[in-house]
């Protein structure tokens, strides 16, 4: 899978290059291109943004640049392009497995007031949005849609690891144990060492919705 980044600030996304989406990208599993969108400044100075019509507090980045820099990467094809912004969707798990299914994503990260609304129109497929709060850029919320994305993309992780944890039937995960066996008292189940493949399933779906009644209750209101 293919993640182009459009950003002023590549270098905020080298620690999405380790261990897990690191070493997918070293495998050809995931392909992560960073385009810095200050290159397509016509700007001596490299300026990319300018005061809003209509005055108000801030600085909005110019179309120009972002459509150059967004036109860049297209080599005559065509990839859905999500501008990350507080306006938009949330950012869900049922979203990420959708994205996930695609062979090429183009990330477009605003900064400052946002992004000049013409260009928007014209190149982004979707807004998607990781909360109800307002962060400096759209780099952090670009990052966590990569790793949650990537996750799906088949190679990167285990079958497994992905069926059985918080979301993935609607439910958050059951608790985890490992060695040692008594850990300041506290023993792991019984249930987990009886090597009962069948109890161990029925206890973890009944951990699953306990834990989901006692933390997310709403999510129970939804299956």
């Amino acid at each position: 899978m293919r993640f182009d980044i459009l950003t002023l600030f590549p270098e905020m996304f080298e620690p999405i290059k380790q261990s897990i989406i690191g070493r997918a990208e070293k495998k050809n599993l995931l392909e992560i291109n960073l385009i810095n969108i200050r290159d397509f400044s016509k700007n001596k100075h490299k300026k990319v943004d300018d005061t809003p019509y209509g005055g108000g507090a801030g600085m909005v980045m110019m179309p120009d640049v972002v459509y150059d820099a967004y036109h860049s990467i297209l080599n005559g094809k065509q990839a859905s392009v999500i501008y990350l912004s507080p306006q938009g969707k949330t950012l869900t798990q049922a979203k990420v497995k959708e994205l996930a299914k695609k062979d090429h994503l183009i990330l477009l990260c605003g900064h400052y007031e946002g992004i000049d609304q013409r260009v928007l129109d014209e190149i982004v497929t979707e807004e998607i949005s990781i909360g109800d709060y307002v962060l400096t850029g759209g780099e952090l919320p670009a990052m966590v849609l990569i790793d949650s994305v990537s996750r799906y993309v088949e190679g990167v992780l285990t079958e497994e690891s992905t069926k059985e944890e918080s979301f993935a039937e609607g439910m958050l995960e059951y608790p985890q144990y490992t060695r040692p066996e008594v850990f300041h008292g506290n023993r792991v189940p019984e249930v987990l060492l009886s090597g009962h493949h069948e109890n161990i399933k029925k206890w973890r779906q009944e951990m699953s919705r306990k834990i989901t009644k006692q933390k997310r209750p709403d999510l129970l209101n939804k299956n």
